[in-house]
């Protein structure tokens, strides 16, 4: 109960020093956010995508360190310097209307990723039950019994979610470090299977038989050195450039603990990655065939029940903190409506998401059209924390003037969203390398409109009418 009271105290003011968090709380934060259930999904998907052993090593070590330096460099410095979470901040900046809006856009795009989190559990379940999996190119659900078993795991997670915070999270401190090594599992085990027991041996694999390089599998981008350098910096786009992270950030005493952020991108998005890529690609060894994507059924495969749990654990501890993410970004909409009820609608979006196979299986484009979405509105905020006061302008428009909608910053999203897509359909600029772009000419536009805004206010000086 102490740690939901302090986290009302602070929600619309800075967070004071004393409530200042050592670097030991972001490591395991970030250890615990970024080892979860995208990570059963999007290993055997660089797989399936034709990427080569050496695209896909060494993609993922640059991406990851360019995603470490976005929360060091972008985020952790934002957060410390205002100590506010991104949603004060934006209705300080943006206006209430502004961040309802982002709001309803951050919800549903919330319950979405849950709902891609509901689907891997679910393919656990459906283990013992010999159902049988989506493959890559479904859109539809296969069966009944897919669906029944993605409604009841759907029901139980945002059961959970709507009860509350706290208790998801001690139960994901627990799991967390299990689920690591269970991950680490899955990839030793299945090695040898692949005829790896050597250094040497693996190198040999990794270029034939596990990432090969050739052409990808139906209905799959074919992905490039320059593909995973993006998708590994980009696919949390909104919670570093997008400054979503502010929220965790403000606790720290200093903004170098961004760093932090090493340990979840290298054991989950390196690690677990390349540990899921093992196991689909062991699928296909043994049938070619076998484009069908079920983290439980390979999990099962390499450790058993273990594996089992794993998946159902590693969707969970996702699925639940998401949901209710989402059930607080619709309460922002609807303030005195039951939090619990709006989670429930969360989860029950999430539910029909999960029932369609695609869901998944797109998940690597999901993930950067996420980020897409919402990144836009953090190059607004870092402008107006950092950039706008040393031109002379006034940050935080929106308070001041006590407007509900800053339209510089309403401008600016909409802009990026139209260049971004226009980029995408006219000049065939794949969606995984669209954030940069989007992120400057948001970031561009915000400081060209205020000062627009701005100028009879602030540039010119104020005369004095009396004689």
């Amino acid at each position: 109960m102490k740690l939901e009271k302090a986290a009302d105290e602070f929600e619309r003011e800075p967070v004071p020093p004393v409530a200042f968090k050592g670097l030991k709380s972001f490591l395991s934060i970030y250890a615990g956010e970024h080892v979860a259930g995208t990570e059963f999904m999007i290993g055997p998907l660089f797989v399936a995508s034709g990427v080569s052993a050496v695209d896909l090593l060494l993609g993922l070590l640059i991406g990851n360190l360019l995603a470490v330096a976005s929360w060091t460099f972008i985020c952790a410095p934002a957060a410390t310097r205002t100590r506010m979470t991104l949603y004060y901040k934006l209705e300080q900046t943006c206006g209430p209307k502004l961040v309802a809006l982002y709001n309803v856009a951050n919800g549903v795009l919330f319950c979405i990723l849950a709902g891609a989190m509901v689907s891997v559990s679910a393919t656990a379940f459906g283990v013992p039950l010999n159902l049988k999996m989506p493959a890559l190119q479904d859109w539809l659900p296969n069966s009944a019994a897919w669906v029944g078993i993605v409604v009841v795991v759907g029901a139980l997670f945002a059961v959970v979610a709507a009860r509350g915070y706290n208790a998801m999270a001690r139960v994901a401190a627990i799991a967390v470090p299990w689920m690591a090594l269970a991950f680490l599992a899955c990839g030793v085990v299945t090695l040898p299977k692949l005829g790896v027991h050597s250094w040497k041996d693996f190198w040999d694999a990794a270029q034939t038989v596990i990432w090969k390089g050739g052409p990808p599998l139906p209905g799959q981008v074919k992905f490039t050195l320059w593909h995973v350098i993006f998708f590994a910096w980009a696919c949390n786009a909104a919670t570093h450039i997008g400054l979503v992270d502010m929220a965790i950030f403000r606790y720290a005493r200093k903004w170098q603990y961004g760093a932090a952020s090493a340990v979840g991108m290298f054991i989950g998005h390196y690690g677990a990655w390349v540990a899921a890529s093992l196991l689909f690609a062991l699928q296909l060894k043994e049938d070619p065939q076998n484009h069908t994507v079920a983290p439980g059924l390979m999990a099962y495969k390499a450790i058993g029940l273990a594996g089992l749990v794993c998946v159902v654990m590693a969707g969970w501890t996702t699925a639940n903190p998401t949901l209710y993410r989402a059930g607080l970004a619709f309460q922002g909409l609807w303030p005195g409506s039951s939090r619990f009820r709006l989670t429930l609608l969360a989860g029950l979006l999430a539910t029909i998401g999960a029932i369609f196979p695609a869901l998944v299986m797109k998940l690597l484009s999901f993930v950067m059209l996420y980020g897409l979405i919402l990144m836009p509105m953090g190059a607004v905020v870092f402008m107006d924390i950092f950039i706008l006061p040393k031109l002379g302008l006034q940050d935080d428009w929106a308070a001041r003037r006590k407007l509900s909608l800053n339209y510089a910053a309403l401008l600016s999203w909409m802009a990026a969203l139209l260049f971004c897509g226009l980029l995408n359909q006219f000049g065939k600029v794949e969606i995984f390398f669209l954030a940069i772009p989007g992120w400057l000419v948001a970031a561009a536009c915000y400081v060209a409109a205020s000062w627009h805004l701005q100028r009879k206010f602030v540039l010119q000086p104020q005369h004095n009418n009396q004689p």
